[in-house]
């Protein structure tokens, strides 16, 4: 029997007086233990530890190790006396309450001997009691058909999410079939565009391979120009020697047999043959014109490093002197630009001889009308596959929402499902709570701050009679060196919805309290009441 049943039983038996009607029995005995205590026979201690005469109970002295022959005197420490309370609610209180010159029943009863002066206040209790249960009684009717509402709602909800389900079922399906005819479509466009890139690639790098070969002749016979010091058309050993850089194993010694090996074993070559030499040598040859300096140049060079920089930054470096970083940024852009206009611009046919060239054979011409065309058809073809394939992803997802919400336990009859996708918020002195039912739970400060995860849904957590009593939301944000914030929500049958209260009663572990008639239950009948009240 859940609390609000009890107390609604309750509510109906101090309204029909059933608690008034007064059974004898020994004094602080309840109705329900009035069986074994039977006046002329022998009465069995409660836990079966002795049985003793019939006038030795209630005497004052504590024969039964469990007080059970004392519930009327104050003679066992461990005993118990049992308040009728007529009109009111019966109760027990320690037999060491008994005759202590305090009022502890309403009725009196416990002060029987000590002179005490008590009042009955029992039905005053009563009424009060009545009419509190009354609106109780009168809230978890209401909440309970406020349920029942709830309940037709989940399963006209639960019917249209079947149905739109099966919709959008057959709505995939279709869709399943347009992204794999797509697909074939993006791939036949892909194909031709591919070998017309590859085609164009192609040209370009043997494009790129002449212009290189072209600059390697010219800067071979720029190399056997310099090395021909006598100007005969051919280069010696003796010509060769002048560049030490040239020694084979750089030991610092460049002999003539050596000089003589890189010209392949004779004295001098023509320029036919150079070529053969040139490849040998165009890695480690460097030219006679980064030599040309002179030490009064060099110094004067090494003075200006030194001079701090002006504080304009036009003067500091000169339109000629430019660093080389920001030559390469500016190089960088006008290739943009070349690329926008669509125009191929060749490279600068010359350069200084230590600085490399980002791309010394330029950049890659734009594509020719048909592969422009063909790439235009492939990735039209890949958007239109990529839009249908984007929305089978969304239809994937509204699937498995659906498919979550449809199997989601929202309670025996679905009655909690109308919290789901909804939010609830308590503001406080300090802090503004949000509960979204079946997702987390937050808690933010009031006057600016971070929200602080208090848990994401768990599981229900009520006792096994009443499951649905009680949700769990786990794995909050960690408190500092403590464990994650969780919380447990405690649901209570009302006419509305809403949070009447956020506590903390342990470290990290908050306590809501939550109003809902999803949780409320029918009201028990009279007979019901009347056949139960015995044990209250």
């Amino acid at each position: 029997m859940t609390s609000c049943q009890t107390q609604y039983l309750l509510m109906l038996l101090l309204s029909v007086g059933v608690s008034a009607v007064e059974v004898q029995r020994p004094r602080g005995v309840p109705l329900s233990k009035r069986q074994f205590y039977e006046e002329g026979k022998p009465f069995t201690c409660l836990d079966g530890s002795r049985t003793i005469p019939f006038d030795r109970v209630n005497d004052d002295y504590c024969d039964c190790k469990d007080g059970s022959d004392e519930p009327g005197t104050a003679a066992c420490p461990n005993g118990s006396f049992h308040c009728t309370n007529a009109g009111f609610r019966p109760g027990f209180i320690p037999s060491s309450r008994i005759n202590d010159g305090i009022c502890d029943c309403c009725d009196t009863t416990d002060e029987y001997n000590s002179g005490a002066a008590c009042q009955n206040t029992c039905r005053e209790l009563g009424r009060k009691e009545r009419e509190s249960l009354q609106k109780m009684a009168e809230i978890t009717k209401e909440g309970f058909l406020l349920k029942q509402q709830l309940i037709q709602e989940a399963k006209r909800g639960l019917e249209e999410k079947k149905a739109k389900q099966a919709d959008i079922q057959i709505g995939k399906k279709d869709l399943e079939a347009r992204v794999e005819a797509l697909r074939t479509v993006k791939e036949t466009a892909e194909q031709p565009e591919k070998e017309a890139k590859e085609r164009h690639l192609k040209a370009w790098e043997e494009q790129k391979a002449v212009i290189q070969m072209e600059k390697d002749k010219a800067k071979m016979a720029e190399v056997l120009s310099e090395l021909d010091d006598d100007a005969d058309g051919s280069v010696s050993v003796a010509e060769l020697l002048s560049h030490s850089e040239l020694d084979p194993d750089s030991d610092g010694s460049f002999t003539e047999a050596e000089a003589q090996g890189l010209l392949g074993g004779v004295d001098n070559v023509d320029s036919v043959a150079f070529e053969s030499v040139w490849n040998n040598i165009k890695d480690k040859y460097a030219s006679e014109q980064a030599n040309t300096e002179t030490p009064a140049e060099v110094e004067t060079t090494v003075e200006e490093v030194r001079e701090p920089p002006s504080d304009n930054d036009s003067e500091q470096y000169p339109e000629e002197d430019i660093p080389e970083e920001e030559e390469e940024d500016d190089d960088e852009e006008d290739e943009e630009e070349d690329q926008e206009d669509g125009d191929y611009k060749s490279p600068p046919p010359t350069q200084t001889p230590d600085k490399k060239e980002d791309d010394d054979e330029g950049t890659m011409p734009p594509f020719d009308q048909e592969t422009q065309n063909l790439i235009d058809a492939a990735q039209k073809a890949r958007d239109a596959f990529d839009e249908a394939e984007r929305a089978l992803r969304e239809v994937d997802d509204q699937v498995k929402n659906l498919e979550k919400e449809i199997s989601f336990d929202f309670g025996p009859n679905a009655e909690f499902a109308y919290l789901y996708s909804q939010c609830y918020e308590l503001s406080t002195s300090e802090y503004i709570y949000r509960l979204c039912p079946f997702n987390r739970m937050s808690q933010k400060p009031k006057f600016g701050g971070s929200e602080t995860n208090l848990g994401s849904w768990g599981h229900w957590s009520g006792p096994e009679d009443n499951i649905y009593s009680l949700m769990k939301y786990e794995h909050g944000t960690g408190c500092w060196q403590g464990p994650n914030r969780s919380t447990t929500i405690k649901l209570t049958c009302g006419k509305e919805t809403v949070v009447i209260s956020v506590s903390e009663p342990s470290r990290c572990e908050y306590l809501m309290e939550f109003i809902s008639p999803a949780i409320c239950q029918e009201p028990p009948s009279l007979d019901a009441a009347l056949h139960g009240h015995e044990e209250l």
